[in-house]
């Protein structure tokens, strides 16, 4: 009988194979990664005793990357023939860019590897193909790393959140623009000169316009729709413009000035740029990035420097709270490694890392009707948060862009607004039974409101 047993139990006993991993790229966040593999290889053993092993790192410059104090041994100029090796388990890329990244990816997850990535622009632009070739594989794709950086984000709301129904999420999830704003705010200097300092310090890149016009953004908001209401979203759905009666209006923060955030502050107000997405009953997603001002009593309106917060709210649990260092190199490292970390512990398993996928629904921008079938009219600006009263929702400052408001006539709607914006409640304001089509074109002309119904496409409309 005793020797049953122990032959029963000697396989579970014996030490576990390693996983064995190959890095693509070895910049901020991959020589992050590789130097816990050399300097904290304790950190990498599972609770059964399965070793996290690297066996490679491909690089642009093997020379540069020997100097940085990674063994030669494990260095190679040529990322598909890692892709290719049989002796490689995990494919973890930390390239960035769309490619070479992407075609390495799906050969990767083709041919059955499992891939971990924080490439956020990547995720969001082939997400669904990847996830496909993921399935077809039985590969596991993880990506905990592409949004929020160190935070654990993803996992939670894909695992733990599992049985409840996300109805809507909200953040700032690029750093780059927080700086920005709260630099603009706290010393009142001008948007052009505090970009111009952020990247003479690193904290912004040489061509910004990835994190200011907001794309960066809508990426990472594209990955979190994923999780949350289960299908891939296209990028170009996300709007990322504020509307405006008065000229062309501008993406992301760019069109954000000190004076405005003065008057913001004056306000009780800061102005943050939010990503944003809320599942309707009918199952329409609104979905955008944009220079949000939210009361100084809102947490997110205190989040400082490169921190990233998200929030999610579900039944049956509630709201939740995501916060935590958002940018760098170990914070981002942390994510990567909890990842693999993860496979190791799931070694075998079939799990691509994401929920079931669902058909993609209508997505709209925040410029249609609400929830509750509300009154809308838009200034020029950037959309402010107020609560005013109980029946307003979204109500804005002088220069704010959107007015949203659960009114029973349209006299009650000025009594209540007319306080903030006296001049601007000259222009026409639509219920949504009484909206007009966006102009073609996609600018609307001074004087012109634009609204529409839910689920129509934003793509007539300012981005």
């Amino acid at each position: 009988m005793a020797r049953d047993v122990r032959a029963a139990l000697d396989p579970l006993m014996a030490p576990a194979s390693p996983l064995r991993v190959a890095v693509l790229g070895a910049g901020t966040v991959g020589g992050a990664v590789v130097r816990v593999f050399l300097d904290r290889p304790e950190l990498l053993v599972t609770h059964d005793g399965a070793p996290v092993e690297l066996v490679a790192v491909a690089v642009r410059d093997v020379e540069r990357a020997r100097l940085a104090s990674i063994p030669v041994a494990l260095l190679t100029d040529a990322p598909a023939h890692l892709v290719a090796d049989d002796g490689v388990d995990v494919v973890v890329e930390l390239m960035g860019g769309d490619e070479p990244a992407h075609t390495l990816v799906a050969a990767a997850l083709g041919a059955g590897k499992a891939v971990v990535t924080a490439n956020k622009h990547m995720l969001a632009h082939h997400g669904a193909a990847l996830e496909a070739t993921a399935r077809r594989s039985g590969a596991a794709l993880r990506f905990e790393a592409s949004v929020g950086g160190g935070i654990p984000l993803l996992s939670p709301i894909a695992e733990d959140l599992a049985a409840n129904r996300v109805s809507g999420l909200r953040g700032i999830v690029n750093g780059t623009t927080n700086f920005i704003l709260n630099d603009m705010a706290s010393r009142g200097r001008d948007y052009g000169e505090v970009l111009a300092d952020a990247q003479a310090a690193g904290y912004a890149e040489a061509d910004p316009t990835a994190d200011v016009e907001g794309f960066d953004a809508a990426n990472k908001l594209v990955i979190l729709m994923r999780l949350a209401f289960g299908f891939w979203a296209d990028p170009a759905d996300i709007a990322r413009t504020p509307l405006s009666l008065a000229g062309r209006p501008r993406a992301g923060i760019t069109g954000v000035g000190s004076d405005e955030l003065a008057g913001a502050a004056a306000l009780g107000l800061a102005i943050k740029l939010i990503a944003s997405a809320t599942r309707l009953e009918d199952g329409t997603i609104f979905a955008s990035v944009l220079p949000t001002a939210l009361p100084l009593t809102d947490p997110m309106s205190r989040v400082e420097g490169v921190t990233n917060r998200i929030e999610v709210r579900a039944e049956p649990i509630g709201s939740l709270a995501f916060s935590g260092p958002g940018a760098g190199g170990p914070a981002t490292a942390s994510a990567v490694l909890g990842d693999l970390m993860a496979l190791a512990r799931r070694a075998g398993s079939t799990w691509a890392g994401l929920p079931p996928a669902v058909a993609p629904p209508a997505i709209a921008g925040p410029i249609y009707e609400s929830p509750d079938r509300g009154w809308y009219a838009f200034a020029p600006g950037v959309r402010r948060e107020v609560a005013a009263d109980e029946r307003v929702r979204t109500a804005i400052a002088s220069g704010g862009t959107a007015i949203h408001a659960r009114c029973l006539s349209l006299a009650e709607l000025r009594a209540l607004l007319s306080p903030l914006m006296p001049d601007e409640l000259e222009a026409p304001i639509y219920t949504t039974d009484e909206s007009p089509a966006v102009p073609t074109g996609g600018e609307l002309r001074p004087g012109e409101v634009a609204g529409g119904p839910a689920g129509r496409s934003p793509a007539a409309g300012p981005r």
